[in-house]
């Protein structure tokens, strides 16, 4: 059975990135310490072996650095196998400067601890498992450092008490740092985790709701064709009553309204199937969104801004597109009109690899501005309330994103994709 995705270790990628920038840490740490001891303070270690050690860490974290680069996802065991090339390292720098007397002898126990934040149990047993027979082996052989008589008289006890101190603080540091690191990664994962069940939660109701206006789609082409034959007959029976007559073509009207609104849903059902893209030029495409919008809300006023440069790009549009867009403008008219206004303002622009579709209205705007909680919450009296739903639905499945915020005049909501999601190259 799968894990739950809160209860899973950040991963083994998350470990082997932070340890690459340990080991880096490490070298210049280690490079120092070597040269202090033997040059500042005359100990007598075998300084080429240990800087013979410190270059095979360094030529490890150059393949590290690469290996972290590719596409292929570094799996578990391979992070266990960086510790323990770092490990290994390590005991070597300790077999030549006192094994287990060493007070850097300690530094054995900052892989276990990274381990236990990121692996699984078993990982952590093996990585805990190799650091316990390093420091058993470290305190059976090594070799021991060379303080003589008069560095003993020299530093005494305090040597050793320095090197404690140095390590606590490198030990304190490098768990303080890595760790939250590591627990910043936990928490986006969290949050990450979070929102694909509110998006998920959020598309099984949009899906429910499809559902249902298929099987009333359905249902309502029987009632609508009879409507549709009824009324020319109302016509030719009332022909002098005028005011009867102007509200039967406004009723033939809305009826031919219903059955092209019903015909274009099963259409996109069908697209949505096949994944049969639209392919069009922007400026086709939006006049066509133009002259739908007009018919469907005639008394609308509204004002197109397209930056000319952008007019041509060849759109690869899915089905969800025009909806949106459709979705977003009468929103706006319903919105403006809370007002006492009709106009709404469309504009689209390229920002880079980004094609921004902008809606502004008239309205009050949204209860709170330049966040997530404000869509679905313009304050409208009427309608289904799923028009920004759906949008920011269709906006996440092209990867893109629906901002809303409130202007000086209203509010503003943007819909943002990506061009490589619509582009048609």
């Amino acid at each position: 059975m799968p894990q739950h995705p809160l209860k899973q270790p950040i991963g083994p990628f998350a470990l082997t990135r932070a340890l690459a920038w340990l080991r880096l840490c490490a070298i210049a740490g280690q490079s120092t310490a070597v040269m202090i001891c033997s040059w500042w303070m005359h100990i007598d270690i075998p300084t080429l072996s240990l800087f013979l050690g410190i270059d095979l860490l360094a030529v490890f974290a150059v393949f590290a650095a690469w290996r972290i680069g590719q596409p292929w996802p570094v799996r578990e065991w391979e992070t266990v196998c960086h510790i323990v090339a770092d490990t290994l390292v390590l005991v070597y720098l300790l077999y030549f400067t006192g094994g287990a007397s060493n007070p850097f002898i300690t530094l054995l126990l900052v892989p276990i601890a990274l381990s236990a934040a990121a692996l699984s149990i078993r990982a952590v047993l093996a990585v805990a498992a190799i650091a316990g027979t390093a420091y058993f082996v470290l305190l059976r052989w090594h070799v021991p450092l060379p303080i003589n008589e008069q560095m003993r008289s020299d530093y005494g006890f305090s040597l050793h008490v320095a090197g404690m101190g140095v390590n606590f603080c490198i030990t304190a540091l490098l768990l303080g740092f890595f760790i939250n690191r590591l627990a910043t990664a936990v928490r986006v994962q969290q949050q990450e985790v979070q929102r694909v069940r509110e998006r998920a939660l959020r598309d099984e109701g949009i899906m429910a709701i499809a559902t249902q206006a298929a099987g009333a789609a359905h249902e309502l082409n029987t009632p609508l064709s009879t409507m549709r034959t009824l009324l020319p007959e109302l016509r030719r029976e009332h022909v002098a009553d005028m005011r009867l007559n102007e509200d039967l073509t406004l009723l033939e009207d809305q009826v031919e309204r219903c059955r092209m609104i019903l015909r274009e849903m099963v259409a996109f059902g069908k697209a949505q199937l096949s994944q049969d893209f639209e392919r069009l030029a922007l400026a086709d495409f939006i006049r066509g969104c133009v002259e739908r919008f007009q018919l469907l809300r005639p008394e609308a006023e509204l004002e197109l801004h397209v930056a000319p440069q952008i007019e041509q790009l060849v759109l690869r549009s899915p089905p969800g597109l025009r909806h949106a867009l459709l979705n977003l403008l009468n929103n706006a008219v319903d919105a403006s009109n809370l007002r006492d206004s009709s106009s709404v303002t469309l504009e689209v622009r390229r920002d880079k690899q980004w094609l921004e579709w902008i809606v502004r209205d008239r309205g009050p705007g949204f209860a709170t501005a330049g966040t997530r909680t404000a869509i679905g919450e313009s304050g409208k009296q009427s309608g289904l309330g799923i028009g920004l739903a759906l949008a920011e639905a269709t906006a996440e499945r092209l990867d893109g994103e629906l901002l809303a915020t409130n202007t000086e005049s209203g509010a503003e909501v943007c819909l943002r994709l990506p061009l490589w999601a619509i582009h048609d190259e």
